[in-house]
C-alpha cells in the first residue's frame, strides 16, 4: 500500500510552500488508494514554538486536507510526535556505532567553531575534521558515561551515492562533499537526518515527496538506510516557489508567505489548492480550474516539472475571483460571515443584496468590507481630496454644483424608490450630457462620488436602491456644501 507523509516542524508559521508539498503527498496517496500520515518533527528544541503544532494542524484542516494517521487521530505506528520517540532513535544510533557506521564525538562547541573558521580560511567545504573518529569504541563508551557527546555518521571516502528521483531523475553526489553528520545531539534528541529515516521506515512510508532543498541531504539518508539494512522509499524532490519577481525563493523577506496569512487575507482554500497544484505541475487535459477530487484523479508525481515555478499573485487573484463568482450568493454570504463575524450585525437581506452587487468585483473576501464600506458608514466630504474627485477634469465646481442640485430635485420626486424607477434616469442623464456638451462620464462620475465616496463602486443605481432615498439625498446634499 502507498503511504506518504508530511512532517511539519513546530518552529513557526506554516509556509504556503509546505501546503503545496502536503497537497502532493495527500493526492498521491489518495490517487493510489493509500494512506496519508502527519508526523510532528519537534526535535529542534532551540527553535520550538509553543502552540505551533496546534496552529499547523488547524491551518492544514482549514485548507480542507485531512490525514489518516497522526498525533491527534493515532494509528498503528505511533507515537506520531518525534519528541515522544527518543528511545527509538537512541537505540538505532547506538546500533550504528556498534556496527562501525557511526562514532562518539566529544568536541566542544569552541573547538568545532575553530574547525569551521579554519575551513573558511582555506576555502574548503565546512566539514568536521574527524578528531574523534579513531577513539577506540570501549574508551569512547567509558567517556560517554561521564562526558557530553554527540553521535556522528561515518561518511565513506570518495563514494558516489546515487538514486533515481521521481522528479529530478538520476541524482549522484560524491561523499567527499558530505560532512560527518551529527545523528544524535548531546541533549538526547536526534537530528532530522536520523529521525526521518527511522520514522519513515518504521511507519512504512513508501514514497517521500519533499522540497528540492532536501536533495543534498538525501545521500546521507541513503547511507543510513544501507547501514541499517533497510530498503529506502522512492523519493521525489519537487521544485520550490520563486517570488513574484522570479529572483529568489519565496520567503518572509519578500512578503507574507505563511499558509494562514493567505486565508486571513480572504483567499478561498479551494482556490488556493487549485492554484498551488499548478505550481510545478500541468493538468494532463490542459485544464486550469479543477476541484480537489478532480486533481486527485489525474495527479502523478512523475508529471511534476523540475523547474522552479514563479508565485504569480495576479493569477492567484484570478483563480480566487473565479471561485467567488462561481459560488451561490447564499454560500458567499456564509463565507463572508465566517470570515468577518462583524457582518452578522448587518441586516441579512440587506447584506445579501450588497453581496450580489459586489460579487463580480471581488478578488478576495478581504476586499468586501473596504469595497462596500460606503453602505455602512458616511465619509468626509469637506476635504480637498474629496472635492478633486467630485469635480471631473475640465469641469468647474459651479458646473457640478448646478448638476447635483438638479439631481436632488429629480431624485426627490422619485416614487417608489426602486431600481426600475432609478434606471429610468440613465437615459435622461445621457441626454443631459449631450445638452451640456459634456462627456457621459462627467455626468455620472459626480453622482457616483457623491453617493459612494469613490470613483469606483458597484453599479450606481443598484447601490442607490440599497442605500435608500433618504441616505442618497442626504449624501448628495452634503456634497453641495463642499462645492
Amino acid at each position: 500500500m502507498v503511504r506518504t507523509r508530511m512532517a511539519p516542524s513546530p518552529t513557526g508559521q506554516y509556509h504556503i510552500g509546505h501546503i503545496r508539498t502536503l497537497l502532493y503527498n495527500f493526492a498521491f496517496a489518495k490517487k493510489n488508494g493509500g494512506r496519508f500520515i502527519i508526523r510532528v518533527e519537534d526535535t529542534d528544541r532551540e527553535r520550538y514554538v509553543d502552540g505551533a503544532v496546534e496552529r499547523i494542524l488547524a491551518v492544514i484542516k482549514d485548507y480542507g486536507l485531512v490525514w489518516d494517521e497522526g498525533p491527534d487521530v493515532g494509528g498503528p505506528y505511533g507515537s506520531y510526535v518525534q519528541s515522544e520517540r527518543l528511545k527509538i532513535y537512541k537505540k538505532y544510533a547506538l546500533e550504528l556505532v556498534e556496527k562501525g557506521f557511526a562514532y562518539y564525538c566529544f568536541c566542544s562547541k569552541e573547538r568545532l567553531e575553530e574547525v569551521r573558521k579554519d575551513c573558511n580560511i582555506k576555502h574548503k567545504i565546512p566539514k568536521y575534521d574527524r578528531h574523534c573518529l579513531n577513539i577506540p569504541l570501549e574508551e569512547a563508551k567509558k567517556r560517554a558515561s561521564k562526558e557530553q557527546f554527540v553521535i556522528r555518521l561515518k561518511i565513506p571516502d570518495n563514494e558516489d551515492l546515487e538514486y533515481n528521483d521521481l522528479v529530478m531523475g538520476k541524482v549522484s553526489i560524491n561523499s567527499e562533499n558530505l560532512d560527518d553528520q551529527v545523528l544524535l545531539k548531546s541533549d538526547g534528541f536526534p537530528t532530522y537526518h536520523l529521525a526521518v529515516v527511522i520514522d519513515d521506515h518504521l511507519m512504512k512510508i513508501t514514497h517521500i515527496i519533499r522540497g528540492s532543498e532536501w536533495i543534498s541531504s538525501t545521500p546521507k539518508h541513503i547511507l543510513l538506510y544501507k547501514y541499517l539494512g533497510w530498503q529506502m522509499p522512492q523519493t521525489a524532490h519537487i521544485p520550490v516557489f520563486l517570488d513574484p519577481a522570479g529572483k529568489g525563493k519565496m520567503s518572509k523577506r519578500r512578503g507574507s508567505v505563511s499558509a494562514r496569512s493567505f486565508l486571513d487575507e480572504g483567499y478561498l482554500p479551494e482556490a488556493l489548492l487549485n492554484f498551488i497544484a499548478l505550481l510545478g505541475w500541468t493538468h494532463p487535459g490542459g485544464r486550469e480550474i479543477f476541484s480537489l477530487d478532480e486533481f486527485i484523479k489525474v495527479f502523478d508525481i512523475k508529471d511534476v516539472n523540475k523547474s522552479n515555478p514563479v508565485f504569480d499573485y495576479d493569477k492567484l487573484n484570478y483563480f480566487n475571483g473565479y471561485y467567488i463568482r462561481k459560488m451561490s450568493n447564499e454560500a458567499l454570504y456564509d463565507r463572508l460571515i465566517k470570515f468577518d463575524p462583524d457582518l452578522k450585525n448587518v441586516d441579512k437581506e440587506r447584506l445579501k443584496k450588497i453581496i450580489a452587487l459586489e460579487k463580480e468585483r471581488l478578488k478576495t473576501l478581504g476586499e468586501f468590507k473596504e469595497n462596500t464600506k460606503f453602505f455602512f458608514m458616511d465619509f468626509k466630504t469637506d476635504t480637498p481630496t474629496f472635492k478633486a474627485l467630485l469635480v471631473p477634469a475640465g469641469r468647474t465646481s459651479e458646473e457640478i454644483l448646478n448638476h447635483l442640485t438638479n439631481l436632488v430635485d429629480l431624485f426627490s420626486n422619485t416614487k417608489p424608490w426602486n431600481l426600475e424607477n432609478l434606471k429610468k434616469f440613465e437615459e435622461k442623464l445621457r441626454s443631459r450630457a449631450k445638452e451640456l456638451g459634456w462627456k457621459v462620464i462627467d455626468v455620472f462620475l459626480p453622482i457616483r462620488v457623491a453617493v459612494t465616496g469613490s470613483l469606483v463602486s458597484p453599479p450606481l443605481f443598484e447601490s442607490m436602491e440599497i442605500l435608500g432615498k433618504e441616505k442618497t439625498l442626504e449624501r448628495i446634499t452634503k456634497c453641495l456644501k463642499s462645492l
